[in-house]
């Protein structure tokens, strides 16, 4: 059984492929974002500083950033990478979203310079929210995300029928599955050829993209890491 990941090309990917294997499918691995850094780093000076994704983390590491105020993480890939590289976290939303940030701080942020970092591709619901909580937002980016060149093995097989599973782990990952299947003229085949397999995706937010393009998705594991979408996923295709 063939089950595309999109993970960044990096140790994820390669972490993707050892953990599909050992749960007894064959990883197609299409690596459908790129990361290229900006060398922005987050400000030092605010009140509240939210990161957003483990890739943001490590930029922030690098550069040595550090700052005095609450600390926010959304998602526990966030968290436990911000944790690892010495940091305090101070507040994880409940629901890993841009939404459940804002619900998590909107009684307490009125009048609070608050620091959000993260890709070009970011939520507005979070900037936005913050806003009208009366919170004076900064956003920092600190890298963009773009669609490598020589991805889309993963479509290609979805429009054959050859694809069992797929894993999308973020809302870009799903419009940029559909941009390789519209290059290869395939995109209607390749969202037929999803809705006859096992579709995961890693959050909410993903899911709604999904579906709104017409893509039925299976799973929605509760906790937000890919190791949980996967084990989820491939656990409905044995079933």
């Amino acid at each position: 059984m063939n089950v595309a990941a999109f993970r960044p090309d990096d140790e994820r990917l390669e972490r993707a492929g050892e953990l599909l294997t050992s749960l007894g499918v064959e990883p197609v691995l299409d690596p459908m974002l790129a990361v290229e850094a900006t060398g922005e780093t987050p400000r030092t000076d605010a009140d509240y500083t939210v990161l957003t994704s483990k890739t943001g983390v490590e930029i922030a590491t690098e550069a040595g950033w550090q700052s005095d105020g609450v600390l926010c993480a959304i998602g526990d890939a966030t968290a436990t990478a911000l944790r690892a590289a010495g940091y305090d976290v101070d507040r994880v939303p409940a629901e890993f979203s841009s939404v459940g940030l804002v619900a998590d701080l909107e009684d307490e942020i009125a009048g609070a310079r608050c620091e959000v970092a993260r890709s070009t591709h970011g939520s507005p619901k979070l900037t936005d929210g913050l806003e009208r909580a009366g919170a004076y937002v900064h956003e920092t980016v600190l890298y963009e995300l773009r669609r490598p060149p020589e991805s889309g093995e993963s479509a290609a097989l979805a429009a054959s029928g050859d694809l069992a599973g797929a894993l999308f782990t973020s809302s870009l990952t799903v419009e940029n599955f559909l941009a390789a299947a519209a290059e290869q003229g395939v995109r209607e085949a390749a969202v037929a050829g999803l809705n006859g397999a096992v579709v995961g995706a890693i959050g909410e937010p993903t899911r709604k993209t999904a579906e709104r393009e017409g893509i039925s998705v299976d799973v929605v594991p509760e906790s937000a890491s890919f190791e949980a979408l996967a084990r989820e996923t491939v656990g409905q295709l044995s079933r």
